[in-house]
Order: C-alpha cells, then sequence, then structure tokens
C-alpha cells in the first residue's frame, strides 16, 4: 500500500512584490557584489566575463593547500622544501610580488599562507604546488578540479601565482563563489586573511633581509580602511589592470564583493573603489534570515520509524535580501517533503527543500535535512502497522 504523498508547508505569507536593486555604477571592467547568507547578487556587471585574474588566482592555490590542514594531511608547523623555481634570483620574481625565498631552504606552512596572503607571494605559491604535485603543471590540474567542484566550470588555469599566462581566466561570479567556499568551508583558517602585516623571520641572505624590511604591509588597503573588512585578496597587472576579492561584515550581515579590469591609481585606489561597493551593499540593501542549521523548521511524519517524525533543518543558511526600503511583502516560504519519508533516516539525508517564492518565481530555496536520525522497526512492527492503515485508513 502506497501512502506516500507530495506535502507543502507553508510558513509563512504576505502579499505585494519587492522592487530591483538599486543600481550602482563603476568604473572597474567587472565587478560583482553577493550576499553571504541568501546568495543573493546585488550588482553584477560583465560578472560572467573571463578575465585575467592576476594575483587573486592564489586564492584557488590557498583552497587547495587547506584542503590538506582542514583533512590533517598537513600542519601548519610542516616545512615544505623551497627549490629552484621559487628562488628569488629567477629572473621570473624580479618584478613579481614574493616573500623572497632561497633554493635549499624550507618554510612553514604557515609562514606560506601568510606569505601568500599579506605579500602575495609568487614563490610561496611555486613552493605550495611542487610539494603537492610535484610540478607546478600538474598543480594546476589540482586546481581544476577543485574549482569544478566547488561548483566553477569556466575558470583556467596556467600556473599557481596568477602571473599573465594565456590559461589564466576567471569569472568575477566564480572568484566570489571562491571567496564564499573559503570563507565557509576554512573557518579556522579564514581569520588569517585580515593579516595587515607579516614579517618574515627566515631570509637567507643579505639581499632578502633589506628587501623584506619594506614589504611586510598587506596590499589589501580595504584593511585598513574599512571597518569589518575581513579579506580577502587582490591582484595587479599592467595589462588588465587591478582586481580584488573582498569581503566584509556590518550589522550582522556579510556580503562578499569583486571587482576586476580596474584603471586606478594604486592599491590605495582599489580599495576605496572596492569600499564603495561594499558600503552600496550595505546601505541600499538588508537581509532578513529565516534559518540556519540546524534551526527546527517542521517535523516530517516517518513511515515505519522507531519515532513518529523527524525533524527537518536546513543544509545552509536560508535567507532574502530585499532593497532597504521595501519589506518581505510579496514572499511566501513553504517547506516541500514527501509524507511521510521511509524510515531508516540518517542525519543530513534530503527530506525536500525549503523555498521562498514571490509572485509565482522561487527567489531562494536550500534543502530540506533530517536533524537526527531515525531508526526502523522491526518486522512485525512494520505489519502491525500496515493492518493499522488497513483498518482505519491512516
Amino acid at each position: 500500500m502506497n501512502i506516500m504523498k507530495s506535502k507543502i508547508i507553508t510558513f509563512l505569507l504576505i502579499v505585494c512584490a519587492t522592487p530591483a536593486f538599486a543600481e550602482y555604477k563603476t568604473k572597474a571592467k567587472s565587478a560583482f557584489l553577493l550576499d553571504y547568507d541568501s546568495g543573493a547578487e546585488i550588482v553584477s556587471k560583465s560578472a560572467d566575463e573571463l578575465m585575467p585574474p592576476s594575483s587573486m588566482l592564489k586564492l584557488m592555490t590557498l583552497a587547495v593547500l587547506f584542503d590538506g590542514v582542514k583533512s590533517g594531511q598537513i600542519s601548519l608547523d610542516d616545512r615544505f622544501p623551497v627549490g629552484k623555481n621559487a628562488d628569488y634570483q629567477d629572473p621570473v620574481w624580479y618584478p613579481a610580488s614574493k616573500i623572497c625565498l632561497s633554493a635549499g631552504q624550507d618554510i612553514s606552512v604557515r609562514d606560506l599562507i601568510l606569505g601568500l596572503i599579506v605579500l602575495s607571494g609568487g614563490d610561496a605559491s611555486v613552493v605550495v604546488a611542487e610539494k603537492l604535485a610535484g610540478t607546478e603543471e600538474k598543480f594546476t590540474d589540482m586546481m581544476t578540479a577543485k574549482a569544478r567542484a566547488i561548483g566553477m566550470p569556466l575558470s583556467t588555469f596556467g600556473n599557481a601565482s596568477g602571473l599573465p599566462n594565456d590559461r589564466n581566466l576567471m569569472t568575477s561570479r566564480e572568484l566570489a563563489t571562491l571567496a564564499y567556499h573559503i570563507i565557509s568551508d576554512y573557518p579556522d583558517l579564514y581569520p588569517m586573511f585580515a593579516t595587515r602585516r607579516f614579517e618574515f623571520g627566515e631570509y637567507k641572505t643579505d639581499w632578502c633581509r633589506d628587501w623584506g624590511k619594506t614589504h611586510t604591509v598587506n596590499y589589501n588597503k580595504l584593511l585598513f580602511i574599512m571597518p569589518g573588512a575581513d579579506g580577502l585578496k587582490t591582484g595587479h597587472t599592467d595589462k588588465g589592470g587591478y582586481g580584488m576579492v573582498a569581503s566584509a561584515t556590518a550589522g550582522g550581515r556579510r556580503l562578499i564583493g569583486v571587482i576586476n579590469g580596474f584603471h586606478g591609481k594604486g592599491h590605495d585606489a582599489l580599495a576605496a573603489e572596492m569600499k564603495s561597493l561594499l558600503t552600496h551593499g550595505f546601505n541600499t540593501t538588508t537581509t532578513k534570515v529565516f534559518y540556519r542549521p540546524g534551526d527546527d523548521v517542521t517535523a516530517v511524519p516517518v513511515w515505519y520509524g522507531r519515532n513518529g517524525t523527524v525533524m527537518g533543518t536546513v543544509d545552509r543558511t536560508f535567507a532574502i535580501t530585499t532593497p532597504k526600503e521595501s519589506s518581505l511583502n510579496g514572499v511566501r516560504v513553504l517547506a516541500r517533503y514527501t509524507d511521510p519519508m521511509p524510515a531508516p533516516i540518517h542525519a543530513g539525508d534530503v527530506l525536500g527543500e525549503v523555498i521562498a517564492e514571490r509572485d509565482g518565481n522561487v527567489v531562494a530555496r536550500t534543502n530540506l535535512i533530517a536533524k537526527n536520525n531515525v531508526g526502523r522497526v522491526r518486522f512485525f512492527a512494520r505489519v502491525w502497522r500496515n493492518i493499522v492503515v488497513m483498518l482505519t485508513g491512516r
């Protein structure tokens, strides 16, 4: 007997429509602004155009390294060897950003991370690539696999540093996706992006020691001019101009911004442009969070379960962003699931989905998942349950 049916529970019903977000103008060739909780796109200018990401590409190098740290395979105190391709005397590093490393030395993973974040160390990216993949070329395969796994179908990689290469191409939207992944998946490591100054203490030559005295401050000047700014990475090439992936919090909200192809006067002008973009988002929009992971959403009936219901929660924060002068009028939030769900059920199993609709259009959605385990009753209990259904119809 099949008694399962689709069920929709309406949590909220309000009545009127919501206007579009306010327009934002920027001199950057591409820009993208995202609300972290709702995923709403507040600003989008040429956001899907593939462009050279310059040193913003190092965020993918860091993400691959962070996976090793998160899994426990790599410790921040581990030391990686520096090969000849990362030696400061290689001509490629003369005009490029670097930590100033010498072939034959080794360096801690912690210093590699800070060197990548603060000093935009291209030499550090080569050290990471050669340690994890053997060669920088093979490491780009790891970068590509990582990109595809987190929802970046367009990005391509020619090296680990972001130095000019025809295959180094990313979109502003995908850079924002990468930033979201780093913030959400590596909460213990993300605070390192707010580091304003890094003084490397293991230089092996007098030239590097002298060079290092004047290279300690983060290229991300947004950290110095905007309260709540806590990352992530800048980039620059003469041809492509300046770019930045940034994030900031205000009033309990987090926004992620990306700018690329900005031809301003240096990193200070870049920071001012990014501050303007983020401030526009905070000043003109607001976000309502309905549920966070772990919150009780609805109890879903269970068939053949040791418990009669399983509590559903969301697999990620469920929120809606609207223009600040408007409200949530016209939005209704629904939970859709099969009633009843067959046991056994394990915590994290997908039960259905939670969606927000406005004017018949879905404006937000996330999975409804089980908050706890529900075991299956034994055979005779299932037989008795079938008898009850046949006699009572329920």
